[in-house]
């Protein structure tokens, strides 16, 4: 996984001072990424939609849509962020798009602007639906009202679908495994979601945020950290950062080990991310002949997704040999 060029951060401040994005702070270089300065947007609802506002482009009242906290909405207020969302989707592979989660459209304005798409789009909540009918008469034939984790994206799509959208940030991490059932028809990924979830997703082997969905996501997609969006462009303002990252489908067709002892190795070590690998993996496979392999003194987090497959592989040999 990478960091991409764009990388910006909005200060705590707000005076424009910018930030690396790295955890727990440290100097933009060790940060390894090149930062743009960048003023905090004011989130404010006016009338009249493109109105800037301290210096921000923002949206008009959409206040007749309730963001609902069940389905963990916060609509993108800020038009600037949406046209650079929107931007950040290559579609160089398959011109078809699926927004995901549309909400009250900020996003879909922009999408609906590019000749080299065809967008369709899906929203659970009834209230935006309707907003998106009556705002965008266009897009309502390629309007889907559903929960996209029940939809069947390959029956849908066979042809194949890039995914996008201002994630709602209780289901994040379940739309992106949804993506990775159907890897073979999601090319492209570019998603806003929590920034600690962005932070997971990217991360590197041997950092605090490399993980479960780390390891599953980089076996078959590469991966960029894009840029960090700050709290006030929400409403409702949410409690963290988001950021926006996008995923790239690799050439991986399959992994070089059975890949549901794979998940079960992953999640088993992760799962007793303070134990050596060897603890955990004896209390997941029992004592495996009582062999020792090289990687038995080590924690999860330093494994690459190619380790993990060796690991798979050398597990599945002794699973095979019990009697």
């Amino acid at each position: 996984a990478r960091k991409g060029p764009e990388t910006a951060e909005y200060d705590r401040r707000g005076d424009g001072t910018g930030g690396c994005g790295k955890p727990g702070g440290g100097s933009c270089r060790e940060a390894g990424a090149s930062v743009r300065r960048a003023r905090r947007p004011d989130t404010f609802y006016g009338s009249g939609c493109g109105a800037r506002h301290g210096g921000s482009e923002v949206t008009e009242n959409r206040m007749n849509v309730r963001p609902k906290k069940y389905l963990g909405q916060h609509f993108l207020t800020d038009l600037s962020v949406a046209r650079r969302i929107a931007g950040a989707l290559r579609a160089d592979r398959c011109r078809t798009v699926l927004e995901v989660g549309c909400g009250t459209g900020v996003l879909t304005r922009f999408l609906l602007e590019r000749d080299d798409i065809d967008l369709y789009g899906a929203e659970v909540d009834g209230e935006s639906v309707e907003y998106l009918r009556e705002h965008y008469p266009q897009f309502v034939p390629r309007l889907m009202e559903g929960d996209f984790l029940q939809m069947d994206l390959s029956a849908m799509f066979p042809g194949g679908v890039n995914v996008i959208g201002n994630f709602p940030y209780n289901i994040s991490s379940q739309i992106f495994f949804k993506i990775l059932a159907s890897r073979d028809r999601v090319p492209e990924v570019v998603g806003m979601v929590q920034r600690e979830v962005a932070l997971r997703i990217a991360g590197s082997p041997g950092g605090k945020d490399y993980g479960i969905l780390s390891v599953f996501l980089q076996a078959f997609y590469d991966i960029e950290y894009l840029f960090t969006v700050g709290e006030g462009v929400f409403n409702p303002p949410p409690k963290v950062k988001s950021a926006v990252v996008r995923l790239v489908r690799n050439g991986v067709e399959r992994l070089d080990c059975d890949e549901a002892l794979f998940a079960r190795v992953v999640k088993a070590t992760f799962g007793q991310r303070r134990k050596t690998i060897r603890n955990s993996l004896h209390a997941a496979f029992g004592d495996l002949r009582g062999e020792e392999h090289d990687y038995f003194s080590l924690r999860p987090e330093v494994l690459s997704v190619k380790r993990f497959e060796e690991l798979t592989r050398w597990v599945g040999e002794r699973i095979a040999e019990k009697p």
